[in-house]
Protein backbone atom coordinates (compact mmCIF):
# COMPACT_ATOMS: atom_id res chain seq x y z
CA UNK A 1 0.00 0.00 0.00
CA UNK A 2 1.29 3.34 -0.85
CA UNK A 3 0.58 6.26 0.58
CA UNK A 4 1.49 9.95 -0.51
CA UNK A 5 2.35 12.79 1.40
CA UNK A 6 3.54 16.36 1.15
CA UNK A 7 6.76 16.73 3.41
CA UNK A 8 10.65 15.89 3.93
CA UNK A 9 10.96 11.71 3.88
CA UNK A 10 14.01 12.40 5.95
CA UNK A 11 11.15 13.04 8.52
CA UNK A 12 8.46 9.96 8.00
CA UNK A 13 5.20 10.06 10.02
CA UNK A 14 3.81 7.93 12.02
CA UNK A 15 5.09 5.47 14.82
CA UNK A 16 7.12 2.36 15.24
CA UNK A 17 10.16 1.61 13.15
CA UNK A 18 10.98 3.29 9.80
CA UNK A 19 13.38 2.48 7.12
CA UNK A 20 14.35 5.90 4.57
CA UNK A 21 14.91 4.20 1.00
CA UNK A 22 16.66 5.92 -1.29
CA UNK A 23 18.85 4.88 -4.12
CA UNK A 24 22.72 5.13 -4.39
CA UNK A 25 24.86 5.19 -7.95
CA UNK A 26 28.00 2.26 -7.71
CA UNK A 27 30.18 4.73 -8.61
CA UNK A 28 30.62 6.60 -5.33
CA UNK A 29 28.96 9.69 -6.47
CA UNK A 30 27.18 11.37 -3.28
CA UNK A 31 26.67 14.82 -3.31
CA UNK A 32 23.23 15.85 -5.07
CA UNK A 33 19.72 15.19 -5.02
CA UNK A 34 17.76 13.37 -1.77
CA UNK A 35 21.27 12.20 -0.32
CA UNK A 36 21.75 15.96 0.79
CA UNK A 37 18.62 15.74 2.62
CA UNK A 38 19.55 12.85 4.55
CA UNK A 39 23.44 13.96 5.21
CA UNK A 40 22.34 16.85 6.78
CA UNK A 41 19.98 14.94 9.24
CA UNK A 42 23.18 12.01 9.91
CA UNK A 43 26.58 11.44 8.66
CA UNK A 44 26.56 7.63 8.87
CA UNK A 45 24.67 7.03 5.41
CA UNK A 46 26.81 8.73 3.76
CA UNK A 47 30.14 7.24 5.87
CA UNK A 48 29.17 4.01 5.38
CA UNK A 49 28.25 4.68 1.43
CA UNK A 50 31.89 6.12 0.89
CA UNK A 51 33.59 2.69 2.82
CA UNK A 52 31.22 0.52 1.08
CA UNK A 53 33.68 -1.23 -1.85
CA UNK A 54 32.85 -2.86 -4.04
CA UNK A 55 29.67 -1.00 -5.24
CA UNK A 56 27.12 -3.87 -6.60
CA UNK A 57 24.38 -3.21 -8.45
CA UNK A 58 21.48 -5.06 -6.93
CA UNK A 59 22.26 -4.38 -3.03
CA UNK A 60 21.84 -2.72 -0.57
CA UNK A 61 23.05 -1.04 2.86
CA UNK A 62 20.87 -1.11 5.59
CA UNK A 63 22.56 1.67 7.60
CA UNK A 64 20.53 2.66 11.53
CA UNK A 65 20.07 6.17 12.20
CA UNK A 66 18.12 6.45 15.12
CA UNK A 67 18.06 3.85 18.33
CA UNK A 68 15.70 3.74 20.91
CA UNK A 69 16.49 2.98 24.67
CA UNK A 70 17.37 -0.41 24.17
CA UNK A 71 19.72 0.21 20.63
CA UNK A 72 17.01 -0.99 18.41
CA UNK A 73 16.70 0.77 15.35
CA UNK A 74 13.50 3.17 15.05
CA UNK A 75 15.28 4.80 11.98
CA UNK A 76 17.00 3.23 9.23
CA UNK A 77 18.26 4.80 6.10
CA UNK A 78 18.28 2.05 3.34
CA UNK A 79 21.38 2.94 0.30
CA UNK A 80 19.91 0.64 -2.39
CA UNK A 81 22.80 0.66 -5.21
CA UNK A 82 20.56 0.45 -8.55
CA UNK A 83 21.96 3.40 -10.76
CA UNK A 84 24.68 2.96 -13.05
CA UNK A 85 26.69 5.79 -12.73
CA UNK A 86 24.69 9.02 -12.81
CA UNK A 87 23.51 11.89 -15.39
CA UNK A 88 20.37 11.38 -17.55
CA UNK A 89 21.00 11.09 -21.18
CA UNK A 90 24.30 9.34 -20.73
CA UNK A 91 24.75 6.18 -22.57
CA UNK A 92 24.91 2.74 -20.02
CA UNK A 93 25.41 -0.24 -20.09
CA UNK A 94 22.73 -1.99 -18.36
CA UNK A 95 22.16 -5.70 -16.82
CA UNK A 96 20.94 -6.91 -20.38
CA UNK A 97 24.27 -5.94 -21.21
CA UNK A 98 22.37 -3.42 -23.72
CA UNK A 99 23.94 0.14 -24.21
CA UNK A 100 21.26 2.63 -25.01
CA UNK A 101 20.38 5.93 -23.65
CA UNK A 102 18.14 4.46 -21.14
CA UNK A 103 18.42 6.17 -17.83
CA UNK A 104 20.78 5.41 -15.02
CA UNK A 105 18.37 3.82 -12.69
CA UNK A 106 17.99 0.36 -13.72
CA UNK A 107 14.41 -0.90 -13.09
CA UNK A 108 15.42 -4.63 -13.38
CA UNK A 109 18.38 -3.80 -10.79
CA UNK A 110 16.00 -1.59 -8.76
CA UNK A 111 13.28 -4.29 -8.71
CA UNK A 112 16.14 -6.79 -6.70
CA UNK A 113 16.52 -3.90 -4.16
CA UNK A 114 12.92 -3.23 -3.43
CA UNK A 115 12.82 -7.03 -2.62
CA UNK A 116 15.60 -6.90 -0.46
CA UNK A 117 14.24 -3.76 1.44
CA UNK A 118 10.60 -5.97 2.11
CA UNK A 119 12.38 -8.64 3.43
CA UNK A 120 14.27 -6.20 5.96
CA UNK A 121 11.02 -4.27 6.61
CA UNK A 122 9.09 -7.17 7.35
CA UNK A 123 11.75 -8.36 9.76
CA UNK A 124 11.77 -5.05 11.58
CA UNK A 125 7.83 -4.38 11.74
CA UNK A 126 9.35 -1.05 9.85
CA UNK A 127 7.53 1.25 7.19
CA UNK A 128 8.97 2.31 4.15
CA UNK A 129 9.61 6.17 3.67
CA UNK A 130 11.03 7.07 0.42
CA UNK A 131 10.78 10.40 -2.45
CA UNK A 132 10.13 9.38 -5.98
CA UNK A 133 13.27 7.43 -5.91
CA UNK A 134 15.01 6.74 -9.63
CA UNK A 135 13.26 9.85 -10.84
CA UNK A 136 15.00 12.66 -9.81
CA UNK A 137 18.74 12.43 -11.07
CA UNK A 138 18.08 8.84 -12.16
CA UNK A 139 16.59 9.88 -14.65
CA UNK A 140 13.50 7.12 -14.70
CA UNK A 141 9.93 7.62 -15.01
CA UNK A 142 7.61 7.08 -11.97
CA UNK A 143 4.75 5.26 -14.07
CA UNK A 144 7.97 2.69 -14.13
CA UNK A 145 9.13 2.80 -10.85
CA UNK A 146 5.64 2.72 -8.93
CA UNK A 147 5.00 -0.91 -9.89
CA UNK A 148 7.59 -2.12 -8.77
CA UNK A 149 7.20 -0.78 -5.50
CA UNK A 150 3.41 -2.48 -5.61
CA UNK A 151 4.68 -5.64 -6.69
CA UNK A 152 7.88 -5.67 -4.09
CA UNK A 153 6.46 -4.44 -1.04
CA UNK A 154 3.27 -5.14 -1.02
CA UNK A 155 3.02 -6.63 2.24
CA UNK A 156 4.78 -3.16 3.45
CA UNK A 157 3.40 0.40 4.48
CA UNK A 158 5.05 2.64 1.84
CA UNK A 159 4.94 6.21 2.06
CA UNK A 160 6.39 8.34 -0.55
CA UNK A 161 6.99 12.31 -0.37
CA UNK A 162 6.89 14.90 -2.48
CA UNK A 163 8.39 18.36 -0.97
Amino acid sequence: MITYLKGDATFPRGEGRKIIAHIVNNVSGWGAGFVLAISKRWEEPEARFRAWSPLELGTVQFVPVERDAQGQPTITVANMCAQRGYGAGNRNQHRSNEVDDRPPVDYEVLEECLNLLAKEAIEQGATVAMPRIGCGLGGGKWKHVEPLIQKQLAHVIVQVYDL
